[in-house]
């Protein structure tokens, strides 16, 4: 299940790279209907796999607090994303560059289990 979860993570952040150049670039390739379903049925895939990974390791039985600062990063993540796709230049680049942070962080806390 692991390898599940880290092969749609990445799935999912090569998806939102190539969203953004295509934004930038080739924005007519955003009017494509796959272009705007694939993100959302790769994501619930990691979605899935991250509870299930939750439940199967028991992390929920001590201190699961790293747990949290992912979720609650994974909606900063989320929320940056859709902004860098849809905010005018110089703030699209704001919002990517504090998307990319948010999955440097979620990352981080994913290998450390720390908050810190």
């Amino acid at each position: 299940m692991k390898h599940l979860h880290l092969l749609f993570i990445a799935l999912s952040l090569v998806g939102f790279l190539g969203r953004v150049a295509a934004t930038k670039f080739r924005p007519e390739i955003m009017q494509l209907k796959w272009v705007n379903i694939a993100p959302h049925a790769i994501n619930g895939v990691v979605i899935l796999t991250g509870l299930s990974l939750v439940f199967q390791g028991h992390w929920l039985d001590g201190q699961f607090g790293w747990i949290v600062a992912k979720i609650v990063a994974l909606l900063g993540y989320v929320v940056l994303g859709i902004m860098a796709l849809k905010l005018p230049d110089e703030k699209r680049w704001y919002a990517f560059g504090g998307a990319l942070l948010a999955f440097a962080y979620i990352v981080k806390v994913a290998v450390t289990k720390s908050i810190f």
